[in-house]
């Protein structure tokens, strides 16, 4: 009878035990809390949209247990790197690199905190990594913005079939224009256009290259360029007047000067790079495996005024941009 009457008693102290462990694992669970830091290298209508989707989907994923640390570098690329070692110091849980330069100033500053990069055009090229799989093996993924270059080739050769001359307009300082002006280089040298590249180092020479670039070209075409999305309207009061025709790697920057593009959402972008993030933060996922994530879709967009004011007409299938009332 004392044995019976000892094993009930131990076994009621056991479930007690499985049931506060439990509830404290839950209440643990609901406790748990994470410090993103965020870096976005300049503010401009593309990364401006993938850090917003980016902050909605871990506030989807994670409610009130997510909170940002938001930091611009105004188009700086020394201050990122001051920006993310701060957040190293401050022991965040992950960071947003939102652009190239704010990835690899991530990259430098640290190979443990988990690292999701995101408006990155080609993720090896980013990295310096000679052989890519998909996944960089480090503690770094994130999400693509690279748009089909051998379909952008193609609604180039589409609007305008009897150009000659193709330039090719971009920052050199972004590694990821150059990588993508090589490759499209290829497919419009197949297709029978003649092309040239015509680099600036920063702002200060975006207007005297444009210049050069309409005065020797029938069209001209600007890759994902965060310098060019950012001097859009000196590029614009060149183009327009020289009557030169831009077809742009992204929707801001066509927006912005362009007459069409083939244009991801990075709205969507980011938001895809937010649910990467919940499912290392929450989930314990291994960022080391995680393939490099890429637009779900894209659109064929055009800039209704500019063509209007150079007199080109668009087919069918075409999108208009949406204009700001």
């Amino acid at each position: 009878m004392k044995r019976n009457c000892f094993a009930k008693v131990t076994a009621a102290a056991a479930v007690s035990a499985m049931v506060l462990s439990a509830t404290g694992m839950m209440a643990a669970a609901e406790e748990a809390s994470y410090n993103v830091g965020i870096c976005q290298l300049v503010q401009h209508d593309a990364l401006d949209a993938a850090t917003q989707g980016f902050k909605d989907a871990l506030t989807d994923e994670l409610g009130d247990a997510v909170t940002f640390d938001e930091q611009n570098a105004a188009g700086d690329t020394p201050t990122c790197a001051t920006i993310v070692n701060q957040f190293v110091s401050n022991g965040v849980d992950l960071i947003l690199a939102n652009a190239t330069p704010a990835l690899q100033a991530a990259q430098a500053a640290t190979n443990e905190i988990p690292i999701l990069g995101t408006s990155v055009t080609d993720y090896a090229t980013a990295l310096a990594m000679d052989e890519w799989t998909g996944s960089t093996g480090t503690n770094i993924s994130g999400t693509s913005d690279l748009a089909p270059l051998d379909q952008q080739a193609a609604m180039l050769q589409e609007l305008f079939p009897d150009a000659k001359n193709v330039g090719i307009l971009y920052c050199s300082a972004e590694p990821n224009s150059e990588y993508q002006a090589s490759v499209i280089t290829g497919y419009l040298e197949e297709m029978g256009y003649t092309v040239s590249e015509y680099t600036f180092a920063d702002s200060n020479d975006v207007a005297s290259v444009t210049t050069t670039a309409c005065a020797e070209n029938d069209v001209l075409y600007i890759p994902t360029d965060n310098t060019a999305a950012s001097c859009t309207e000196n590029v614009k009061n060149v183009a327009v007047p020289a009557g030169t025709p831009i077809i742009a790697g992204e929707e801001g920057i066509c927006s912005g000067c362009g007459v069409a593009t083939l244009s991801i959402s990075y709205y969507d972008l980011g938001y895809t790079t937010g649910q990467m993030a919940a499912r290392i933060l929450r989930d314990g996922e291994d960022i080391t495996t995680m393939q490099v994530e890429f637009a779900p879709s894209v659109t064929k967009k055009y800039n209704a005024e500019i063509c209007e004011t150079l007199g080109i007409e668009i087919p069918e299938g075409y999108e208009a941009i949406a204009t700001e009332e």
